[in-house]
């Protein structure tokens, strides 16, 4: 079982950046692929990044590539998504998740936080 919590959303301008935290709980989180996603007002919830359980493996969408980094501390049980050149788009919860499986789909992992707001302004 894993718990997570993520931190770090708030309100910044366009050009900003912000950097989100996943803190999971249990003895497993080192064995989990951990996976950012978000979703935006009446929209489905997307990928955005995820890293391999050793942290030896990431992938982005191409909306972020380049502007995104996706990072982990085991010794710590934390994930971190660093956003630098935020755009308006970027607003949405940000959600991040763990699982067994090296995917983008969201329904494929099995553990999910609560979510943090993110809100660019133009």
């Amino acid at each position: 079982q894993v718990q997570l919590v993520e931190s770090g959303g708030g309100l910044v301008q366009a050009g900003d950046s912000l950097t989100l935290s996943c803190a999971a709980s249990g003895r497993t989180f080192s064995n989990n692929h951990m996976g950012w996603f978000r979703q935006a007002p009446g929209k489905e919830r997307e990928f955005v990044a995820h890293i391999s359980a050793w942290g030896g493996a990431t992938g982005y969408a191409d909306s972020v590539r380049g502007r995104f980094t996706i990072s982990r501390d085991n010794a710590k049980n934390t994930v971190y998504l660093q956003m630098n050149s935020l755009k308006p788009e970027d607003t949405a919860v940000y959600y991040c998740a763990a699982g067994r499986l090296w995917t983008v789909v969201p329904r494929l992992y099995d553990y999910w936080g609560q979510g943090t707001q993110v809100t660019v302004s133009s």
